[in-house]
């Protein structure tokens, strides 16, 4: 890198310090659009400030957001009202995960924190027939697409932020303020691990460096076709008899 890029990048780092806002809470419209008008039970994974889980609470009977800091969970219960159907648990997924399915699982800038495959594994397990997992995640800058997507989001991410904070500065959103790390997996990495666990996931890059997939579960055969027959093999893979992850299709912080 020449000197003259270098500086360019530092005085583009300042700015958008200066000028924050949140990439993550941008794309909680689309998350929400991929969902169904009313669902019983959503999980939301790292759920951080609780800003996603108070949305997805305007369409689910029950909402349970878990993320490993005490502090900020802390935080995201003095935000949600208390008659908002919202609970926040401090726990480290995926071994934390609480019992249960769940019928919409969420996890935004929070899985290239976790163990990825196992990661998804316990989703699968937690995911109720006909359930809908939408995961945002950061992925390695490794290819001739990655890059050219970064180059095109840096100015558009630079007048966004001076736009949502009217030219002025401000501080970083309380929901910017959880702990992050650099993504070590790069897109196609995760598009081939993502598709040996749940075969038919939707992966697709998208713009202020995020990537999102998208799976359903299809919804359980019923009890007297043959393709319920209790196997070893699909009671271990769901604990549910009679439903084989084998034959899951999908019909798709920093």
């Amino acid at each position: 890198m020449t000197a003259f890029a270098h500086r360019a990048r530092r005085a583009l780092e300042r700015f958008n310090a200066a000028h924050p806002w949140d990439h993550n809470a941008h794309y909680h419209p689309w998350i929400l659009r991929r969902l169904p008008r009313r669902f019983g039970s959503a999980l939301d994974v790292g759920s951080g400030s609780g800003d996603l889980a108070r949305l997805l609470a305007t369409r689910a009977g029950t909402v349970l957001g878990i993320d490993p800091d005490p502090e900020i969970t802390a935080r995201a219960r003095e935000l949600t009202p208390p008659a908002a159907p919202v609970t926040f648990a401090t726990a480290d997924a995926p071994a934390g995960i609480p019992a249960g399915s769940y019928d919409v699982i969420t996890c935004v800038a929070v899985i290239h924190h976790l163990p990825f495959a196992e990661a998804l594994a316990a989703f699968r397990r937690h995911l109720a027939p006909g359930g809908t997992l939408v995961i945002l995640g950061l992925s390695r800058p490794a290819t001739p697409a990655d890059y050219l997507l970064g180059i095109t989001a840096a100015p558009l991410n630079a007048a966004i932020g001076w736009l949502k904070t009217r030219g002025r500065t401000a501080p970083r959103p309380v929901s910017m303020t959880a702990r992050t790390r650099p993504a070590d997996m790069s897109f196609p990495d995760i598009v081939r691990q993502a598709r040996s666990v749940l075969p038919g996931a939707r992966l697709r890059r998208r713009l202020f460096w995020r990537y999102s997939l998208v799976w359903r579960r299809p919804e359980q055969p019923p009890l007297n076709s043959p393709s319920t027959s209790p196997t070893s093999k699909d009671q271990e893979g769901t604990g549910r008899t009679g439903v084989s992850t084998s034959k899951d299709q999908v019909s798709a912080k920093s």
